[in-house]
């Protein structure tokens, strides 16, 4: 849930630096609280090197670019 909650605020804070309107109503309504993406009883295989690589200066990885034909993309 910490993994969510921080790049769910560095998703608004982009929008908002690009000019998009997030209204604080909308944020509301939204959660970090899901588990779509945990795989509670599996093994997971990282290549560490590659990850590592795309970090930038605060220990980020870049958020992924959506438009907003894509399932899920709006606000």
């Amino acid at each position: 849930m910490c993994w969510h909650t921080e790049y769910m605020g560095l998703a608004v804070g982009e929008l908002r630096a690009a000019g998009r309107e997030v209204d604080a109503e909308v944020l509301a309504h939204i959660s970090p609280a899901r588990s779509s993406a945990v795989n509670y009883y599996g093994s997971i295989t990282v290549d560490y090197d590659r990850e590592l690589a795309q970090l930038d200066d605060q220990g980020h990885r870049p958020l992924r670019t959506v438009t907003v034909d894509e399932p899920g993309a709006g606000l």
